[in-house]
């Protein structure tokens, strides 16, 4: 009995062969520490939803044409606001000429530059970040129904984080990198006979590829965690070439930062590097979750509630004995 079932298929697959459907993706996502799929089957694979191509292809365009939508809906809201917006985008550079002895002023030099950038670029760009929540659940609504019925849950932290690191990147660029970088290169000629003349568009295309740039670089944690939840790269694996990504970081920061001086690329560069590992830790803690382990909330929370308490103590006696008073620009604290 027992040789015929092994003469009717019951021998055992010889050892190192890979089970049947398992291709190069499977093998890579081991080798970077990714670990193997899910199995197939089973209550998670029930929550997955199974589309054809058309009907891929009709979700896609649904999606596109809803983002779109929405980003519409924000290009008229801030359209309506331009004049506002204007002002707030200017304040960079006001500041920098009054701080550098210049006066605070703009140059129109073509007849069509104001229209242009007040009354449609700046729309646009204020449009993108208004927008940036209702893309992001676009874009999750057109994955998730490839992902695994546990993994569709992390929908509501993915579109909050993504579109909060999209404007906490636009906010500290606007705040801390464009001032210092146009501080940085309006004064290079200072005390030189040399009067700057800043036109309208070109103060505004340093603007928007500051701020876009940075926020589009502060998804990091995002990317990271997305990765992880595919199990394309694991904690460990991201770990363990830390090194690299610290290297693509400062290269990435040297491109991006407008000014070439070493303490603007160390400005961008080491937020980013604190990204870095915030995303680790959010895919160590996507990690523990699949494996049914805990991590320490409370201890950790006891710490950085000690360490905020530090902080705040040491603004507190940064104000009242030393007379020190927050501005909201860099570096924040000044006499």
């Amino acid at each position: 009995m027992d040789s015929s079932e092994e003469q009717m298929g019951g021998a055992k697959p010889p050892r190192g062969s890979m089970p049947a459907g398992e291709g190069a993706l499977a093998r890579a996502r081991r080798r970077m520490g990714g670990g193997p799929p899910p199995p197939p089957g089973g209550e998670e694979e029930e929550g997955m939803l199974r589309m054809s191509f058309l009907e891929h292809l009709e979700e896609l365009r649904k999606r596109i044409i809803s983002a779109l939508v929405g980003a519409a809906v924000a290009f008229c809201v801030s359209f309506s606001f331009s004049g506002p917006l204007w002002n707030i985008i200017k304040q960079p550079a006001v500041t920098a000429l009054k701080s550098l002895g210049y006066e605070p002023r703009l140059v129109q030099i073509t007849p069509m530059e104001t229209i242009n950038i007040i009354w449609f670029k700046l729309p646009l760009v204020c449009a993108i970040f208004l927008a940036s929540p209702w893309v992001v659940y676009q874009v999750w609504a057109f994955i998730s129904p490839g992902l695994y019925r546990k993994e569709r849950r992390w929908a509501v932290p993915f579109i909050v984080s993504s579109a909060g690191l999209f404007i906490l990147g636009g906010l500290f660029a606007y705040f801390v990198a464009f001032r210092v970088a146009l501080k940085f290169l309006l004064g290079m000629g200072h005390g030189m006979d040399i009067v700057p003349f800043v036109s309208v568009s070109e103060y505004f295309a340093m603007f928007v590829n500051v701020v876009l740039g940075i926020g589009l670089v502060f998804e990091l944690p995002v990317v990271i965690f997305f990765l992880t939840l595919l199990r394309i790269v694991s904690p460990s694996f991201l770990i363990k070439h830390s090194r690299y990504a610290i290297l693509l970081i400062f290269i990435l920061a040297a491109i991006v930062t407008p000014a070439p001086d070493a303490f603007n690329m160390l400005l961008f560069a080491l937020p980013m590097c604190l990204l870095f590992y915030v995303g680790v830790f959010a895919a160590y803690i996507l990690t523990l979750h699949r494996e049914n382990r805990r991590f320490p909330w409370k201890t950790v929370s006891i710490i950085v509630i000690a360490v905020l308490l530090l902080l705040g103590v040491g603004l507190y006696i940064a104000i009242t004995q030393h007379a020190l008073k927050i501005v909201p620009h860099w570096p924040f604290l000044l006499r």
